[in-house]
């Protein structure tokens, strides 16, 4: 009779073959005669039987096969706690490591002051994917700003911005300038592997500018012009934000020099029951969400064939930011508390 391989049957087969062999033996059978009876070999016959004698029917019931969970890892369970612990408290510069942020090479490193473990630069990957890490583009952050500006502009000012607006009547605006360029590329397309595709732009690029403000609400106000930003054209901006609204006028800018500009200042003190402006902590644009809005604004310009000239320029950028003002749920600005503006259905990723 033809022996048959054990081991490729179905567990449960081979589950069935085992407790049929046990039976066989109780009713006196040899290992041969048994193992002739159900096409195995005599050998595996006295496997099973011998499993049965020291663990009972338990012992011929199918085992999980491979490696059992967790053996065979070089770190223990509390070593991988503390450190990864360590990789989500601190950047590799606050444990005076030589790295910009966590790689693998700074990791396999971090494992080896902590452990004394030289680990491999795959192992140390394959902790990091069971841990949950993943290879991220980090968000980018002005070295100059100080947390604790930021922390007292989002804890104390802004939430006394919102406490006068709402005495007040008054409409928050978030402010902010931006320029577009013709031969800025901002888009992305599919193209077969090693083929990298082209973009036909206009040698002599054009360019403009715009400023624009944001409300809460989800309210778009915008100038586009030509010369650099000066006092002159910020009053003028102004100006035009208060002859578009019915109440007063809340201004949240940048520090941009020209917005504290002598002339400004003394513009404002001359229209404060029509509008103030206050001001973000210094090198801090991921508060502003007009930054998103003018992310946006380049992708979707971008977006289509190429603009050729400054006139096609502006009349897509005018076409993009009339479609936004017909969509303020799309473009609200949310509470600054909240994950510093995360304007998730605009097109700008963060």
């Amino acid at each position: 009779m033809k022996k048959d391989d054990a081991r490729t049957l179905h567990p449960a087969a081979q589950e069935e073959k085992r407790k049929t062999a046990v039976r066989l033996s109780e009713n006196g059978l040899s290992q041969r005669e048994i193992a002739e009876q159900l096409g195995v070999h005599y050998q595996t016959v006295g496997r099973w039987l011998a499993k049965y004698r020291e663990g009972g029917v338990e012992s011929l019931l199918r085992q999980q096969r491979g490696r059992r969970l967790g053996s065979g890892r070089q770190l223990a369970p509390d070593e991988e706690a503390d450190l990864q612990e360590l990789l989500r408290q601190h950047t590799p510069d606050q444990l005076e490591m030589p790295y910009a942020l966590w790689s693998r090479e700074a990791v396999q490193e971090l494992i080896r002051q902590e452990t004394g473990l030289r680990m491999p630069t795959r192992s140390v990957g394959e902790y990091l994917k069971r841990w949950g890490f993943t290879v991220q583009t980090p968000k980018k952050q002005a070295y100059e700003q100080r947390a604790a500006d930021v922390q007292q502009w989002l804890a104390v000012d802004y939430p006394q911005i919102q406490s006068r607006a709402k005495a007040e009547r008054a409409e928050i605006h978030w402010g902010d300038e931006t320029g577009l360029r013709t031969d800025c590329q901002h888009v992305r397309g599919y193209a077969p592997k090693g083929q990298t595709p082209v973009l036909r732009q206009n040698a002599r690029r054009a360019s403009i500018n715009l400023i624009s403000t944001v409300t809460n609400q989800g309210k778009v106000r915008f100038r586009i012009y030509e010369d650099n930003m000066n006092a002159d054209l910020l009053i003028d901006f102004m100006r035009r934000l208060i002859r578009g609204s019915e109440c007063k006028i809340f201004l949240i800018l940048d520090n941009l020099k020209v917005h504290h500009a002598r002339k400004v200042k003394v513009w404002l003190s001359d229209h404060t029951a029509e509008i103030e402006v206050f001001y973000l902590p210094p090198y801090s644009p991921e508060l502003n969400p007009d930054e998103y809005l003018n992310c946006d604004l380049k992708a979707g310009v971008h977006k289509g064939p190429p603009a050729r000239n400054k006139d096609q320029l502006k009349q897509k950028a005018l076409s993009h930011l009339r479609k936004l003002q017909k969509l303020p749920v799309t473009v609200q600005a949310p509470c600054p508390q909240s994950a510093h503006f995360p304007l998730d259905r605009l097109s700008c990723p963060v």
